[in-house]
């Protein structure tokens, strides 16, 4: 064997999300906000939420089987899983842990290394830069990482409640692959900041200080880039700009934020270079060129003008990513690679030779920046294939949109029960999809309990599930 992997890369992915969405437009006469706060304000169309039989592990359990199966993968020659999160399920016992009853249960494979990264909605690249790393490295044995990102966005009754969201994606990473990372343009930024953090441990709700978050965002956004663009001209031998990628891909809070970015970048260019830029594009940001970065931060109007210069690159290299995460809203750790899927899903059939950039964010603050190269691969691994087992537009059209009253309740009840024991879910799959793992049970112990919905399983209460993991704790 090769002790050196080449092309070391994503080679096949999956998304999975609750069916259960609520509409943001509704959700503004819900709760008697102005028109369009939501809608315009965020840039958001729907949300999707947990409903009491699923969680972050009930997801994960779907989006790994689910990979495994319709990528024929054999779960023998999984030898690293990484996840990525920030919603607590325990202090202790990682996510990963409950997903290894997959591996063992199949075929007995306990020799899997990682366990679980977090730091707010950066733990899934922290995941899948391990994943590579391993696969890059002496201690690399052959066999494939798989990465999954797994959140549930949960707020309090207030103004952030609009941006929350619920996913997980699994990623299969190896050598060869069609989305080969471009590993030496790598830029990152991390620093300490009260931006967004969850002290509570007796509620999942986030503190949230809105506007220093957009601030260290924007501000990581920009050390970020630099870095990047650094990296990027040491390496290639000339200067890096946004005309040097195809698409652009933020982690996605909400949609006027990934605006704001891609106009942010735009105006990065713009100082290092103005004068390749046109004349009415120069006369528009030039009132702008001496701010200090503090100052750039807060003006309104640089942001209006940026906005407005930026929009027709931004609706060629970014309005292609914004699909699930307008959709879906933001799944935190899952939210920039729903993103990502969004570019397949909708450019697959063009992606071959094109460069991605992509943003990580998570508040506290870690943040990095990287770049994928797109390639044809092999069946099954070939990004068409991929984007027929993403699926994308049936998962969407196959959703149910619940009332926001519905939504409040479930958030109630989610509430009383977090971090409580001895309780049993309704088991109602009506909702669900065969296939999907769902909450039956936390016993006096707090161990959890799952089960996998059965393909004539179609009863409000459970009816016969297929026995695996039912019993697992």
């Amino acid at each position: 064997m090769d002790s050196q992997a080449k092309g070391v890369g994503i080679l096949a992915m999956d998304i999975y999300f609750p069916p259960t969405c609520v509409r943001q437009d509704a959700l503004e006469d819900h709760d008697g906000a102005s028109k369009g706060k939501y809608t315009i304000g965020l840039g958001q169309d729907c949300m999707a939420f947990c409903s009491e039989v699923e969680d972050v592990i009930s997801m994960s359990l779907t989006v790994v089987t689910s990979l495994l199966e319709k990528y024929g993968i054999d779960p023998k020659q999984i030898g690293r899983l990484e996840v990525g999160s920030e919603t607590v399920i325990d202090k202790s016992k990682s996510i990963k842990t409950w997903l290894m009853d997959i591996f063992e249960q199949k075929c007995g494979n306990t020799d899997i290394e990682g366990v679980d990264s977090t730091n707010a909605c950066y733990g899934g690249t922290a995941a899948l830069f391990n994943c590579m790393n391993w696969v890059e490295s002496s201690s690399w044995d052959g066999r494939y990482g798989l990465v999954v990102c797994t959140d549930s966005a949960v707020y309090a009754e207030g103004p952030a409640r609009p941006t929350g969201g619920a996913a997980a994606i699994a990623m299969l990473v190896g050598p060869n692959a069609p989305i080969a990372l471009e590993g030496k343009f790598r830029g990152t930024h991390m620093s300490h900041v009260y931006d967004f953090y969850k002290p509570d441990l007796a509620s999942e709700y986030p503190v949230v200080d809105g506007k220093l978050s957009q601030t260290c965002y924007l501000m990581a956004l920009d050390s970020c880039y630099n870095r990047f663009c650094s990296k990027f001209h040491k390496f290639k031998g000339k200067p890096f700009s946004i005309a040097d990628a195809d698409y652009f891909v933020f982690h996605s809070p909400y949609n006027k934020l990934v605006q704001k970015s891609f106009a942010r970048l735009y105006y990065n260019d713009f100082l290092r270079n103005s004068s390749s830029f046109e004349k009415d594009v120069r006369e528009k940001l030039e009132p702008y060129s001496t701010l200090s970065g503090d100052q750039s931060y807060q003006s309104r109007d640089l942001e209006k003008a940026s906005q407005q210069v930026a929009k027709p690159l931004y609706n060629a290299k970014v309005q292609p990513s914004t699909l699930l995460p307008k959709q879906v809203g933001n799944m935190y750790t899952a939210s920039i690679y729903a993103a990502f899927a969004s570019v397949i899903h909708n450019k697959h059939s063009t992606l071959g030779g094109q460069r991605v950039v992509m943003f990580s964010y998570g508040s506290g603050l870690a943040s990095s920046m990287f770049s994928f190269r797109f390639h044809d691969g092999q069946h099954p691994f070939s990004l068409s294939n991929i984007a027929s087992v993403l699926n994308v537009s049936n998962k969407l059209e196959s959703r149910h949109v619940i009332t926001p009253e519905k939504f409040v309740e479930t958030l109630k009840l989610m509430e009383h029960r977090y971090g409580a024991k001895g309780f049993l879910t309704s088991k109602d799959t009506s909702l669900l999809s065969p296939g999907t793992f769902y909450l039956t049970e936390v016993d006096s112990m707090y161990r959890r309990f799952y089960a996998k919905k059965a393909a004539d399983d179609n009863t409000v209460g459970g009816g016969p599930a297929n026995g695996f993991l039912a019993n697992s704790h």
